[in-house]
């Protein structure tokens, strides 16, 4: 059975261009997962955090400008 294709993700990191790809095959334990061109791969039981992982993977840079802007706006504020 050949995995069916969810999505597909372009990005940069580590300078060089990346693409990572989610499927989800049938056949196996953990059936939704996504490769990348570099060689790594992730697997999971849902789909649940699938598109999130691949897009953090192949955006890096963004996904920390992201989670930096996040941090600072979950900072609390003394007011008197």
């Amino acid at each position: 059975m050949k995995p069916l294709w969810i999505g597909t993700y372009h990005g940069r990191h580590d300078g060089t261009q990346a693409t990572a790809t989610s499927t989800r095959d049938g056949t196996r334990p953990e059936p939704y997962a996504w490769t990348c061109t570099c060689g790594a791969t992730q697997a999971f039981l849902t789909d649940y955090g699938l598109d999130r992982s691949a897009w953090r993977h192949t955006h890096p840079t963004l996904w920390d400008q992201l989670r930096q802007k996040a941090a600072r706006l979950l900072r609390t504020r003394n007011t008197r």
